[in-house]
Formats: C-alpha cells, structure tokens, sequence
C-alpha cells in the first residue's frame, strides 16, 4: 500500500514496505556469544539443582550487563557507594521467577542457592521475584526494568520469560515505527497471571493517538495500522526465538475513550487486569480512576442499559443477586481477611479465605467453631463462586434474608475471635519472655527451681556486682506480668512494656554467657613453637586439637585428621563443664609427632 497523500501525519511511514530501527537486545558478537556460552556452561549444574528441588520455578535467566545498573539501584537504593557498586557490577546477576502462590519459599530458595555459590565459589547475585512483583514494576512506570527481564539470558523457561520477551520486542519495534502516536502498550491474559506456558497466547493492546489525525479517515487510519502492527507480530516472534503467539488488539484513543464512557464490559476488564510496558501517561490514568471507582458509565449508556432489561422483576433478581454477590460477600471475606493477617499471615487473597479460615482457625488453634466455616463456605463457594461460574443466576427473598441474619451472626463471631487472637497473642509473648529469660538464668545460676534462681541471681551476681539491680528488678516483673497475666488482670500495654524491659535483660544475660565463654575457651588456649613452624593448641571436652598449617589434627595417641566441625561439637560440649581438662600425656605425644616444642605466652 503506497503512503496516501492526504495525510497530515508525515512522520508515520504507513508504508508496508517499511524499514524501521530494531529493538535493542543484548548484541551477540562472536565475543559475547562465548562469554554466554561460558557463563550458561557454569551456571547449567546450579540451574539443574535449583528446578530438581523446587520444580515450581517459572525462569531462570541471566541480567544483561547493561541492565544491572537499574536493578542494583532498585534492589539497594541510587545512593549506593561507588566501591559497592562496582563490586555488584562485576558479579553475573541470575533473576529467578517464582509463582505467587510460592511467595514464602523465597527465603528458603534463596539460602540454598547461596550455599550452592559458596560451594562453588562462582561471583553471582541472586534476584527472586514473582510474576506480581514484576508487574509492580510497570505500574510504578519502571518500564525498563521490566524489559530487562524480557530481554534476559534465558537459562530455563516454562514460558513466561519467552512471553515477555516476545511482547517486549514487540513494543520495541511498534513504538520505534510510530513514535509519539503509541500511547499506551499493554499486556493482559495468562501473560499476567502467571501461568503463561511455552505454547500460550500472548494478549497485548495496543493504543493509538488519533486525535491530532484530521484529514485521514479514521477508519482507514485504524486499518493501515493494524495491517503494519500485525506484520510485526511475525518479525517479533522470529527474534524472540519462542513459540507463544501475540495476539494484538489495537484500538484508536477516541474509539477506546468512547467504549470505557459507555462501560463496555471488555474496556473494564482491559483496564482492570492489564499491565502496560510502555505508557505516555494515559493508560495508567485509567486504571488509577477504575481503581477509585470513577469511571462509571454515561447517561445514555445507562439509559441504554436500562432498556435491556425485561421487566422489573428481573431489575429486582439482578440487585438480589449483586446484593448477595457484592455486599454479602465482601461483608464475610473483608474481617476474614482482617483476622488471618492479625493471626500474622500475609495478606490473603479473596480466593484463599476459605481454605485458611479453616486451616488456622478451625483445625490449627481450634478458636472457631465450624458452623461459622459453613456459613463462610455457603456464602463464598454456594453462592459467590457459583455466580462466577454460571450456576447461580438468580435469588429469592428468601434466601437473601437468611444470608443477611447469616452475615451478620458472622461478623459478631469475628468481632470475638479477635479479642481472642489478642489474648492469644499476649499469652505467647509473655509465655515466651519467661521461657526466654529462665532459660538464659538456668544457664549462668545452674538447673533448680525459678524461685532458687531467683534468690541466686541476686546473691551471687548481682550483690557481686555481676549484674546491676535494674537487672534483677527486670526478672522479678517478669514473673509479676506472667502471674498477673494468668489472673486477668494484664493489659496488652503492660505485655508489650514487660516485653521491652525483658529485652535489656535478656542482653545482658547473653552478653555475660558469651563472656564467660570466650574466658573458658582461652584458658583452654595455647600457642606453640616447633621446628616446623608455629601451631595451636585448643583442650576441650577432654579432647585436645592441633592446629598446624591450616589443617587440623585431633591428639590421641598419634595425630588423626579432624574438621572444625568436630571442633565446634567440642567447644560446644565444654560449655556444660566447668574445667578444661588436658590429658598428661598430650604433650609426650606431641614432641613425639611434630619434635621439640615450647608455649609462647
């Protein structure tokens, strides 16, 4: 198609002969390209050993070097110290994608893989991130951040890492084509939701300006584009090296504001579930008014809608029915909510109420009865969930009203779960100070009862001058708070001021131990001078070690191979004891081994 002369937008060449800037993507020179085959060479074993453990990992994939800034930046702030920041940048960063629902797992994931890089000694920074997490970043407007993941050295994929590539490739070449007219690029469909796959379709929309376009027709305008933008999608998918296909939906500003004032239901959804990759300042406008509740539908479109229903009977079922599946619902599920993050869950999803209201409350701590998880389970599974489903389509009076009564017997049992969370709460914190605290005595004043400790404690610490008063006055209100916790009688301010005050003993009490300790293990100590050098010797539960050379030998009737993990049992075990005892004949089998020797003091 010939460019058309009675346009007044020169700078977008419609042409379909068209030839336009690539996408940057990491260049592959002969260099690189060996350097990567090197690096995925290296990384391959810990890769294999990371997806064999935690089979649910989505990607795994190396940074571009040219991105690491930004993520560095992201991950520790733009102040960062030159010297830390060229320490980080000379490391390979591996960016792992974990599903949502596998959230806590990163820190579990994240000490294996660095025990898996001490072992091997390899220079690599880990990044662990979920799919949401990601998408935060584009909502922020990091839309670079979110094509460097796109444009990552892939080590493995189930598809997710392949989808974005594709869309960010994609965007690349559509904006480079039209410039200033793409307002907004954004990603939707399984893409979003995480569970995109290596043969998934990847939902993108794509927003054009026409207002400023006066002399073309509209229509025709839409078409010239949406021939161009779909002749990408090939190009784009080539590139990207993935089977997932785009599949474009391209809208003109004017036509897609229209749609969004008339409430069509798709604009809503687009709006709603959609991320964007690339945005001049509209979509995300959008999304903000949705968000708040402000984009509602014009006069003549709720006109419009109004004259599609039947009759008044089935306006009434409707309300009955967003009664039951708005109001309702959201009356259980938002204090369900409430409680399972009080009880200290992160914040949960409207979907996984259910399944924890029962697992914490009703199984676990036994604090709910379970005619209130029915009525939970009537409301969000019967009802909410058959809506969703098509099942239910309507309801009557009737049974409104029975789940309003329902609803609000709910909501009365919440109200006294809480209290019973906060006694809870308070119970195990004062609980905990005092197994805490006795513990720590037991430790220095020996095993008997808490009130011989006590009586202890101040004798022979304190009156010496171990300890300070402040001390022992500390210890006896932790007991008060616990009895008179057990009574009824205290408050959770008086729990939190015990448990701030048991902190500056619970300090002091590890403080002395690990002085006593180290006293212990340097008595315990000595160095040595031999013909070969210079060594140490260490006496601890009654075994006595040598250090020489940077190995370590266990004294017995000659010198045996031993490991510091052997020492440390040993120093460990000596705490108990209160004298180091060194056998005579260790030093007869030493000159024995290693020749003449003397102790440096």
């Amino acid at each position: 198609m010939a460019e058309s002369s009675n346009t007044d937008i020169p700078e977008m060449n419609l042409d379909r002969n068209y030839s336009s800037k690539k996408p940057v993507v990491p260049e592959e020179t002969p260099k690189t390209q060996k350097e990567m085959e090197k690096t995925k060479k290296e990384l391959e074993k810990l890769k294999s050993l990371l997806v064999k453990k935690y089979n649910f990992i989505q990607a795994v994939s190396i940074i571009p070097p040219q991105a690491l800034k930004i993520f560095i930046e992201e991950e520790i702030g733009d102040d960062i110290p030159k010297e830390k920041f060229e320490t980080l940048a000379k490391k390979m960063h591996l960016h792992i994608i974990v599903p949502d629902d596998k959230e806590k797992k990163i820190p579990e994931i994240k000490k294996f893989l660095v025990e898996q890089i001490d072992k091997t000694k390899q220079n690599v920074w880990i990044h662990i991130k979920t799919p949401t997490e990601i998408w935060e970043y584009s909502l922020d407007s990091k839309f670079e951040i979110v094509e460097a993941i796109g444009m990552s050295f892939p080590l493995y994929d189930k598809g997710i890492l392949g989808a974005l590539r594709v869309a960010e490739i994609h965007k690349s070449l559509v904006v480079q084509k039209f410039e200033k007219y793409v307002v907004s690029y954004v990603i939707g469909g399984s893409l979003i939701r995480g569970d995109a796959v290596k043969t998934s379709d990847v939902d993108v929309f794509v927003i054009i300006n026409d207002t400023d376009v006066k002399r073309m027709p509209r229509l025709e305008l839409k078409e010239r584009l949406r021939s161009i933008i779909y002749q990408y999608v090939g190009e784009a998918g080539a590139m990207a090296g993935v089977q997932n296909k785009l599949e474009p939906q391209i809208y003109l500003l004017t036509d897609f504001w229209e749609a969004v004032k008339d409430a069509h239901p798709v604009m809503f959804t687009f709006i709603r579930d959609g991320v964007p990759i690339y945005d001049r300042g509209t979509f995300m406008p959008w999304k903000a008014l949705l968000k708040m509740g402000k984009l509602k539908p014009s006069p003549e479109a709720i006109d419009m809608f109004m004259s599609m229903g039947d009759n008044t009977t089935k306006r009434a079922e409707r309300m009955l029915l967003d009664i039951v599946v708005g109001d309702i619902y959201w009356g259980v599920i938002t204090p369900s909510q409430a409680l399972l993050m009080l009880y200290g869950l992160p914040p949960p999803t409207p979907k996984s109420v259910v399944g924890d209201m029962k697992r914490i409350f009703v199984d676990k701590e036994k604090m709910l009865e379970k005619k209130y998880l029915d009525i939970l389970e009537e409301i969000v599974i019967k009802y909410y969930k058959g809506y969703e489903h098509g099942k239910v389509k309507k309801v009557t009076g009737k049974e409104v009203d029975k789940l309003m009564k329902d609803m609000e017997d709910y909501i009365k049992r919440m109200k006294e779960l809480r209290e019973q969370i906060d006694k809870r709460a308070q119970e195990n914190t004062i609980e905990q100070i005092y197994k805490d605290v006795f513990e720590l005595v037991k430790n220095i004043t020996g095993k008997k009862s808490h009130s011989a400790m006590i009586e202890s404690f101040e004798k022979d610490f304190v009156k010496k001058g171990k300890f300070s008063p402040q001390d022992l006055r500390i210890l006896k209100d932790v007991v008060s708070a616990r009895t008179e916790f057990k009574k009824g009688k205290l408050n959770a301010h008086k729990v939190d001021e015990a448990r701030k005050n048991a902190g500056t003993l619970i300090n002091d009490l590890v403080e002395y131990s690990q002085r006593k300790d180290l006293i212990n293990l340097e008595k315990s100590r000595m160095r040595i001078k031999f013909n070969g050098g210079t060594g140490e010797i260490l006496n601890c539960d009654g075994k006595t070690f040598l250090f020489r050379s940077n190995k370590v030998f266990r004294v017995e009737e000659k010198l045996h191979d031993s490991n510091m993990e052997e020492v440390s049992k040993a120093v460990e075990n000596q705490k108990s004891k209160k004298n180091v005892e060194i056998n005579s004949k260790v030093f007869e089998i030493l000159r024995k081994e290693i020749g003449d020797f003397e102790v440096l003091i």
